[in-house]
């Protein structure tokens, strides 16, 4: 599956993106920001078997993210299982040499309306790291709303911070 606004693509994961997915993630700037299933340093060997992984999950689909015709990063959406089948988590990561570029941005829009009209969720969350800002700024540039804080939920650099929670919601009549 591929899906295109003007000079992004969101589409498969493959095999080839592996060298440039480790080169652009193993990157302490980037990986501060996510959680440490995504370790630094970031190898070539965790970015192959990132892809083995992720690229038939049923719950999780992953898409890389190209910006004229370059892979630039990831963006993926979760479904929730039981009570939580008509959530999905959405996760991104953009490589620095593209940041404040627009891409993740469009990126976010494009998955979201992937998610609504094709996985049939009605809900999408994210949780942010307090000290990123630049990620609580795009959400809610997406139409996500600041839902809560879970204080002192993550435990990253040795220390304790607050998540962000963020979601943005579809309302539909037939419910």
């Amino acid at each position: 599956m591929e899906l295109k606004s003007g000079n992004i693509t969101l589409r498969s994961l493959k095999e080839e993106d592996a060298a440039l997915m480790a080169e652009l993630a193993n990157n302490i700037k980037v990986s501060r920001n996510l959680r440490d299933g995504f370790p630094h340093p970031y190898t070539l060997k965790d970015s192959k078997l990132f892809i083995q992984n992720f690229s038939h999950h049923p719950q999780i689909k992953v898409f890389a993210i190209e910006f004229k015709d370059n892979y630039v990063g990831n963006i993926s959406l979760a479904k929730g299982q039981d009570v939580y089948r008509k959530s999905a988590e959405i996760g991104y990561f953009i490589g620095e040499p593209y940041w404040n570029k627009g891409i993740i941005t469009t990126a976010i829009i494009m998955i979201t309306d992937y998610g609504f009209k094709l996985m049939d969720v009605l809900r999408i969350h994210a949780g942010v790291f307090e000290y990123n800002t630049a990620s609580q700024h795009v959400l809610e540039k997406c139409g996500f709303n600041k839902e809560g804080i879970f204080r002192k939920s993550i435990y990253k650099e040795n220390r304790l911070w607050d998540e962000i929670r963020y979601a943005k919601l579809i309302y539909k009549s037939d419910f």
